[in-house]
């Protein structure tokens, strides 16, 4: 179900509006507590990757205009610790847009419950969603139209990865079908 082929034929289906990225942007926040932890006092990296996936769930949800599952999640960077007490904000947009996909970029800041510093970013990822129907199949999301010079930018890198994750994709397919002729068994 992961990133579609961006090719539309305009004979086949009707164009869908685009929208533009600041539609479904979105900040989802959590205070931290004991509950999160792991065994060395931080915030389990669980615990955030849950954040993300729910606020990125959110901006595809919103982009889609209905249901969108969780195709595959990419460079979880975990930048600082969060600790017990920190207010943390997940922010997520739509980087991307395939046919029935999209990627979503996710910022992870936390506010340090003992500072009066600015929030700090301690983490971020890229995920990609799959919009689907009633019946789970792939269905078809609108562009995604960037707004700004770091909307560009971010859907310019967004394309890059999405060739990245196909070409690794083929390789590993390809890798594996050569050892299965050999004889191989994995």
């Amino acid at each position: 179900m992961t990133d579609q082929a961006t090719d539309r034929d305009p004979d086949m289906e009707p164009d869908i509006p685009g929208k533009p990225t600041s539609a479904s942007r979105t900040t989802l926040s959590h205070i931290m507590t004991h509950a999160d932890t792991n065994l060395l006092g931080t915030v389990h990296g669980g615990v955030i990757m849950k954040l993300v996936d729910d606020a990125a769930g959110a901006v595809a949800g919103r982009h889609s205009g209905g249901p969108a599952v969780t195709a595959s999640m990419d460079e979880m960077a975990f930048l600082e610790p969060v600790r017990v007490g920190d207010l943390v904000h997940v922010k997520a947009q739509v980087n991307w847009t395939g046919r029935t996909s999209m990627e979503i970029g996710v910022r992870v800041l936390a506010e340090r419950w003992n500072e009066s510093a600015p929030a700090t970013q301690v983490g971020s990822a890229y995920l990609v969603f799959a919009a689907v129907d009633a019946d789970g199949k792939p269905r078809r999301v609108p562009p995604v139209v960037p707004e700004t010079d770091r909307d560009r930018r971010r859907y310019q890198e967004a394309q890059i990865r999405r060739t990245h994750r196909l070409a690794r994709r083929r390789a590993i397919r390809e890798l594996r079908e050569k050892r299965a002729a050999e004889g191989f068994e994995d």
